[in-house]
């Protein structure tokens, strides 16, 4: 029998049924029976759910399953573990490491949770909700604003992400500064685990102190224990007052203690505090329509800055122009604008959430998602910046993020003109140098993006040892057979592989 692959996961043997003879059409008829004919997409029709967002990944799959009902997803898992085949939970294709992408094999069956898209209850005097994992985020603000609530979460891709997907990898987004990460933000969680069980536990409670938080395992886990098919969220007062800025500062440091005073001053009313450097304004202003650089004169960085209340009368504009006034008198601050409009506000925040877009406008990039302790930004970005204008003297720093939350987008950008390939075949080179830089520093190389496939070798390197064993067994415990989502996260360990 043919030694396992790397990206075969811990404890068990993916897609060996195909190996030991191709389920093919007789799996497929056997699904076509969970689900129905037209509920199995197959050849040509796959195309659209084997491709990854940024054209990493290109797999085969055995097909595309598209259930209705937590019952057909119970079902399909269970002839899955018994007969071997590997799952590919699949959201809004949006993620960035290759997660919600089937291997080459074509012995992976894709499953998408798009059907499963309801929104099951809204309970505004327990500010929560329940919706299915394949309900839109955007779809969930706009339940959660037809009860006079507030849905925080809130990413670029809100229009095509699903909740599924944003629970499997921990999404973050612009908010996490006051709301925190996707995990703060839930209840309870409704998963289906690797031999069809279904783990029912969509409580509304806040607090519930009896036992193991079996449910938190499933947040960030990328699909590779079970199968997260609705969940109970947080929803919050609606926002009534906002007031948003655009400033200039003198440099990263600047922005750091700019923070510092806002928060001083307003308190938790800082809801997002972005990093923005000259040249995230240069690529959204040539690439973008209707994208316009919001301050005269031409500076290093910016940051985009608002506070937001339930209250409407609150004094949120006065707090944010006495701030920015003492800090341009003691030049952090260098020029700034205060948006004079909602129309004003959308203007800038649509220039912060068309950054990616631009950078691929503008050709091939690398990226890294890290994060460091908020007091080692300004070091990091010093020495960042510094080792790749010496190493890497072609490429463009596209540094931007959430400096709330110290985690900056470390991207690079292909020049124009630049030889096509040359800077990408340095990409292992400079992810190297970074992701060092910033766990020396205390951080993390995967500060929201997750591990999916991409990153699997940067976690078994960073991991401590104990951890990575008990993530193993983690995975062995919830899915045996390694049936969901191989090659995620982990791989097998070569004790593991023997044994197959």
């Amino acid at each position: 029998m043919p030694a396992a692959g790397p990206d075969d996961t811990a404890g068990g043997r993916p897609g060996a049924a195909a190996r030991d003879g191709a389920p093919g059409g007789a799996a497929q008829d056997a699904l076509r029976g969970i689900l129905g004919a037209e509920a199995l997409l197959t050849g040509a029709a796959c195309e659209p759910y084997l491709v990854d967002q940024r054209g990493l990944y290109r797999g085969r799959a055995l097909g595309v399953a598209l259930p209705r009902s937590v019952a057909q997803v119970s079902r399909l898992l269970a002839l899955c573990n018994a007969q071997r085949i590997g799952v590919v939970p699949h959201g809004g294709n949006t993620g960035y490491c290759g997660g919600a992408t089937p291997d080459e094999s074509g012995r992976q069956l894709v499953l998408s949770l798009a059907r499963l898209n309801r929104i099951r209850s809204v309970d505004p005097a327990n500010d929560s909700l329940i919706a299915e994992a394949g309900c839109i985020l955007a779809q969930v603000q706009e339940a959660a604003s037809q009860a006079q609530r507030l849905f925080p979460l809130s990413l670029g891709s809100e229009g095509s992400c699903q909740i599924g997907g944003n629970l499997s990898t921990n999404a973050g987004g612009t908010s996490v500064l006051r709301y925190g990460m996707m995990r703060d933000l839930v209840l309870g969680l409704e998963v289906v685990l690797a031999d069809g069980r279904v783990l029912s536990s969509l409580s509304g409670l806040r607090k519930d102190n009896t036992g193991y938080d079996i449910r938190g395992l499933f947040l960030g886990a990328e699909g590779t224990l079970g199968v997260i098919t609705a969940a109970s969220l947080k929803l919050f007062p609606q926002i009534a007052s906002t007031a948003t800025a655009f400033a200039a500062v003198a440099d990263v440091r600047a922005a750091v203690t700019l923070l510092a005073r806002l928060r001083a001053a307003s308190g938790e009313r800082v809801s997002s505090f972005e990093l923005i450097p000259r040249i995230g304004i240069e690529l959204t202003t040539q690439h973008i329509p209707g994208v316009t650089d919001p301050l005269g004169a031409s500076h290093a960085w910016y940051v985009l800055c608002e506070l937001s209340s339930a209250r409407a009368a609150e004094p949120l504009a006065a707090i944010l122009t006495e701030v920015l006034g003492a800090a341009l008198d003691d030049g952090l601050v260098l020029d700034a604008a205060l948006a004079g409009s909602e129309r004003e506000r959308a203007a800038l925040w649509r220039l912060r959430e068309t950054i990616p877009a631009a950078q691929r406008k503008q050709g091939a990039g690398l990226k890294h998602d890290i994060s460091v302790p908020l007091s080692a930004l300004p070091e990091f970005v010093a020495r960042g910046s510094s080792w790749v204008s010496t190493h890497v003297p072609g490429a463009r720093l596209v540094a931007y993020g959430h400096v709330g939350d110290g985690n900056l987008h470390f991207n690079l950008s292909e020049t124009q003109g630049a030889v096509r390939g040359e800077l990408t075949a340095r990409a292992a080179e400079v992810q190297r140098a970074l992701h060092d830089l910033a766990v020396s520093l205390g951080g993390s190389f995967s500060a929201e993006h997750g591990i999916g496939r991409l990153k699997v070798a940067e976690l078994e390197r960073y991991a401590p040892a104990t951890e990575l064993e008990l993530m193993r067994a983690v995975k062995r415990a919830f899915d045996p057979h390694g049936i969901m989502n191989p090659g995620k996260v982990l791989r097998a360990a070569p004790a593991d592989r023997d044994e197959r």
